[in-house]
């Protein structure tokens, strides 16, 4: 999942800000209770995150995908006073453990967790979105974009999770899920409505930018 050394991660964590209390324990929890614990965003990505939100300081985000909520409450740190973060997720076996971990959150209040599928679920929000975060499955990361872009105000963000699928995209015969991130990778790259660029944060964010 990640594309550099362990000496190099180790490195970066130093001139990083910290996790907070609640952000270590969902960390470990997650590792101790859950299938597929790298799922989770982690210190550094949830970071990358977190700022990336406090630049655009979002009235509005939209994120697909909550797992364990981590990625959500760093998210959530750059909201506005009076924003909202809607997160949406179909495992409802996490809902516990998700709704706790938000509820020890000072961001509680701002959050909507929203089970069920988000194909169906993103018809029932009626908001513009200043930040986007796509963290779900990834054969539906186009079909997420198309849902969402017109929601997107000129000027906001699209972030997409894992679209370096841990170096995969560089084999020249790839597997069916390494095509389905090539494909979104190029439908994204021949967009003109739209700046992108890919940071080889962890498994790779897409950053994309709709312009104005």
């Amino acid at each position: 999942m990640s594309l550099i050394n362990d000496d190099l991660q180790d490195l970066l964590l130093t001139y990083c800000e910290p996790e907070s209390d609640l952000l270590q324990h969902i960390d470990r929890e997650t590792n101790l209770k859950v299938l597929m614990p790298r799922m989770l965003s982690g210190h550094y990505q949830g970071r990358v995150l977190s700022l990336l939100s406090k630049m655009v300081s979002p009235k509005r985000i939209l994120e697909i995908g909550t797992f364990t909520g981590y990625a959500t409450l760093c998210l959530a740190e750059g909201l506005t006073p009076d924003g909202i973060l809607y997160t949406l997720d179909i495992n409802v076996e996490l809902e516990d453990m998700v709704r706790s971990n938000f509820a020890k959150s000072a961001y509680n209040s701002q959050i909507k967790y929203i089970l069920g599928d988000a194909s169906t679920t993103l018809n029932d929000l009626d908001d513009v979105f200043d930040l986007v975060f796509i963290d779900a499955d990834k054969k539906n990361n186009g079909t997420y974009y198309d849902l969402i872009f017109e929601r997107v105000r000129p000027g906001g963000i699209i972030i997409v999770d894992n679209v370096l699928w841990s170096g995969k995209v560089l084999q020249e015969k790839q597997d069916k899920d390494t095509r389905n991130i090539t494909s979104f990778n190029d439908k994204i790259a021949a967009d003109e409505r739209v700046e992108k660029l890919i940071l080889p944060v962890r498994d790779g964010l897409f950053v994309i930018r709709k312009k104005a």
